[in-house]
C-alpha cells in the first residue's frame, strides 16, 4: 500500500511540474504558475539561444559594473565570473540543458547562474532588467552579424574586380528593357554588380553604427537605481556610444530594422545577378558555363544542367524581405516601452542574417568557377542594329544635331528591315539617298571594340577608363578591408 502511495506522490508531482511552469525565484507576485500550453507559446529559447554567448558577454560586463559600484564583493565577482564562463563553455560542448520553463536566454542562463552560485548569483540581476538585458544582446549579436556579411561582401567584390581585370576586352550586347541597346566590355557589366554589393557594404557599415550604442543600464525603462558604470560596460562590451534616454534604449528597435533592410538589399542584387547568369546560362544565350556541383539534373531529361544553386537564391529573396516587412508590421503601433510583440523581433533578423550570408558564400563559389564564353557574346554583336546609336554619333560629328540625327537613323533603320538587310549591308548609295553627308567610313560604325571605347566619359565602357576604375576599386578594398578590421 505504502509503495502505491508512494508511487501516486511521485506522479503527482511530475503533472505539477508538467501543469505549474512559473519557477521560484521569478513567481513574485503570482500564485498560481501559467499552464504548460502558455509556457510553450511564449517561450523564445528555440531562436533566442544564438544569443547565449551576448548574453554572457553582457553579464559578465554587468558583473564588473556592480563590483565597482561596491553591489557585488570581489569574491562574488570572481564566483560569478568563473560560473558565467562555465555555463558559456557548457553550452558550447552541448552540456547545457536549455529548459522551455524559463521562457528565454536569459532566465535559462540565470537560473543555471543560480545554482552554480545560490547566494551570489541572486544579486547580477541588481540594476539591470530584461528589457535592458534583451537590447544589449540582440545590439551584440547584430554587430557581429554585420561584420561577418561585410567580410564575406567584401570577398564577393574583391572576385568580382578579379574576373573584371581578366575579361576587359570581352565585348557582349548591353540590354536595356532586355533588348540589344549597345556594345559593353564584360568587365563593366560585371563591375556594375560590384558597384551595388559596394552600396550595401556601406549600408553595413552604417547599420553597424547605428547599433554600435550601449543600452544596458537602461532597466526597464526608467533608468536603475545604482551609480554603474556605464562607459565601463561600454568599454567591456566594444560599444563607442552610449544611449541617451532610457525609454528609448528598450524599445528602440531601428538597428534591426536597417540591417533587415541592408540584408534586403544585398538579397535583392544577389537576386538580380542570378537572374541575368540563368538567362546567360541558357541555351538560347549560352553566354557562360556553371561548373557542375553548382547544378543539378532532371529527374527525367537526362540532357538538361540546371542553375538550381542560382534559382534557390533568386527564391529565398523573397523571404529576406517578408522578414523585413514582418518588423515593420509588428512595430508600427507599439506604445513606448517594451512590449512582448517585441520577442518577436529576432526571428527575421536571425533568418534573414542566416540566409544572406549562406547566399553571399556559395554566390561568391559560383561566380569565381564561372566560364565566360567570349565568342558566343560577339556572335550576338552581329545584330548590327545595336550599332544604331554610334551612326546618329557619327552624324553629329558630321555636324547634324541630335535630334536630326536620331531622326535619321530611324530611318535608315526602317529602311533596311523593309528591305530585309542588315545597317553593315546596306551601300553607300542607300545612304545617301536618306543622308546626303554620309560617307564611306559610316561603315568602321560596325566594329564592336570602336563602339565601346567612344563611350569614353568617366563611369563608361572605354576600356581605358574600366581599367582605370578598376584600380581605384582595388584601392577602395583595402581601404574597407582596414575598417573592417578595425570595427570591434
Amino acid at each position: 500500500m505504502n509503495n502505491i502511495n508512494s508511487k501516486k506522490k511521485k506522479q503527482a508531482k511530475v503533472k505539477e511540474k508538467e501543469q505549474g511552469v512559473r519557477n521560484n525565484f521569478i513567481r513574485g507576485r503570482f500564485k498560481e504558475d501559467i499552464s504548460k500550453i502558455t509556457a510553450d507559446f511564449t517561450s523564445s529559447i528555440d531562436i533566442d539561444k544564438r544569443l547565449a554567448d551576448f548574453d554572457i558577454m553582457g553579464s559578465i560586463a554587468h558583473l564588473y559594473a556592480l563590483r565597482k559600484a561596491g553591489i557585488v564583493s570581489e569574491k562574488e565577482k570572481k564566483e560569478l565570473e568563473k560560473s558565467l564562463l562555465k555555463i558559456k563553455d557548457d553550452i558550447k560542448t552541448g552540456a547545457f540543458q536549455f529548459d522551455k520553463r524559463y521562457e528565454d536566454i536569459h532566465i535559462n542562463i540565470e537560473k543555471r547562474l543560480i545554482d552554480l552560485a545560490p547566494v551570489s548569483g541572486a544579486k547580477l540581476h541588481t540594476a539591470r532588467s530584461r528589457n535592458d538585458q534583451v537590447s544589449i544582446d540582440f545590439r551584440l549579436y547584430v554587430k557581429n552579424e554585420i561584420k561577418k556579411v561585410a567580410h564575406i561582401l567584401l570577398d564577393l567584390r574583391f572576385e568580382l574586380v578579379d574576373i573584371a581585370k581578366s575579361h576587359i576586352d570581352v565585348i557582349l550586347p548591353g540590354y536595356t528593357h532586355f533588348q540589344h541597346a549597345q556594345p559593353v566590355s564584360l568587365a563593366h557589366h560585371i563591375l556594375a554588380y560590384y558597384e551595388m554589393f559596394t552600396k550595401d557594404f556601406k549600408r553595413l557599415k552604417n547599420c553597424y553604427d547605428t547599433a554600435d550604442v550601449l543600452t544596458l543600464g537602461s532597466g526597464a525603462l526608467a533608468g536603475v537605481d545604482f551609480e554603474i558604470d556605464r562607459q565601463l560596460e561600454a568599454k567591456m562590451l566594444g560599444f563607442s556610444k552610449i544611449s541617451r534616454n532610457s525609454m528609448d534604449s528598450v524599445s528602440d528597435r531601428d538597428f534591426a530594422f536597417e540591417f533587415n533592410f541592408a540584408l534586403s538589399m544585398i538579397a535583392m542584387h544577389l537576386s538580380r545577378f542570378c537572374e541575368e547568369l540563368i538567362i546567360w546560362n541558357s541555351e538560347e544565350f549560352g553566354f557562360i558555363e556553371l561548373k557542375d556541383e553548382f547544378t543539378t539534373g532532371s529527374s527525367i531529361m537526362p540532357q538538361k544542367k540546371n542553375p538550381d544553386v542560382l534559382e534557390l537564391i533568386r527564391g529565398k529573396t523573397g523571404g529576406v524581405i517578408s522578414n523585413l516587412l514582418s518588423l515593420f508590421i509588428m512595430m508600427k503601433a507599439l506604445p513606448l516601452t517594451y512590449n512582448r510583440d517585441m520577442q518577436e523581433d529576432k526571428k527575421p533578423v536571425v533568418e534573414s542574417a542566416d540566409t544572406v550570408y549562406n547566399s553571399l558564400l556559395i554566390f561568391k563559389e559560383i561566380i569565381k568557377t564561372v566560364k565566360f564564353n567570349a565568342k558566343n557574346m560577339l556572335s550576338k554583336l552581329e545584330d548590327d542594329f545595336i550599332y544604331a546609336t554610334d551612326i546618329a554619333t557619327y552624324l553629329v560629328k558630321k555636324h547634324i544635331p541630335f535630334r536630326k540625327s536620331h531622326e535619321i537613323v530611324g530611318q535608315v533603320v526602317n529602311y533596311a528591315k523593309e528591305n530585309k538587310k542588315t545597317l553593315s549591308q546596306l551601300r553607300i548609295e542607300e545612304y545617301k539617298k536618306i543622308c546626303d553627308a554620309i560617307e564611306n567610313d559610316i561603315f568602321d560604325a560596325f566594329n564592336p571594340l570602336a563602339s565601346v571605347n567612344l563611350k569614353k566619359s568617366y563611369g563608361g565602357t572605354a576600356l581605358n577608363r574600366v581599367e582605370a576604375i578598376i584600380n581605384d576599386y582595388e584601392e577602395e578594398i583595402k581601404r574597407n578591408k582596414k575598417l573592417l578590421e578595425r570595427l570591434k
